[in-house]
């Protein structure tokens, strides 16, 4: 009825011992069924940059129930909402990446924690916004006080060293192209 889409543990979240997925972890779905069994509603995460690899929006409670009282005059099985009207907008690829890597203090991305007793305090998103703005008032600071060559070659030095942490970002948060 809905194919979810199933991530691998790849050690995601690092250092956190329940975030452990032997068999991988489901992203997220939504159906609604009628008492004859007729699918009036489906849809699925399809993880991508564009929704932060699954971790983004969701549709909308008020445009999904309105699909289904649609459905519900119809007949046949309702299609997967490839479009649906989300709750909230998602943040681009690049401003996640920049929130994750404020979140490590700009040496490496760190993940955000969900919540659980076990997790240690954390910086919220809006707060790490605040600490690239910081970041980046810092480097034009640096531009007017210092030698160009000198800050050029300390951003260099900095995009070398955070790079690993890209990549392993990069790897663990799934893009996949949706096979429908």
């Amino acid at each position: 009825m809905v194919d979810v889409f199933v991530n691998e543990d790849a050690g995601h979240l690092r250092n956190r011992s329940w975030a452990s997925h032997p068999n991988g972890y489901y992203q997220p779905a939504v159906i609604a069924l009628a008492r004859d069994e007729r699918i009036l509603y489906r849809w699925r995460c399809v993880p991508s940059h564009k929704n932060m690899s699954g971790a983004g929006a969701r549709p909308e409670a008020k445009y999904t129930w309105r699909h289904v009282k649609t459905a519900l005059q119809a007949e046949g099985d309702a299609d997967f909402d490839r479009d649906p009207v989300l709750a909230t907008k998602d943040v681009s690829w690049f401003r996640f990446i920049m929130i994750m890597t404020a979140h490590g203090w700009f040496l490496r991305p760190k993940a955000f924690p969900l919540g659980r007793p076990d997790d240690p305090p954390s910086l919220r998103p809006r707060h790490a916004m605040r600490r690239i703005y910081i970041f980046v008032a810092a480097w034009i600071a640096a531009l007017v006080a210092l030698p160009v060559a000198w800050v050029g070659a300390a951003f260099l030095l900095w995009l070398i060293a955070l790079t690993p942490g890209l990549l392993e970002i990069h790897r663990q948060f799934q893009n996949e192209p949706d096979p429908f």
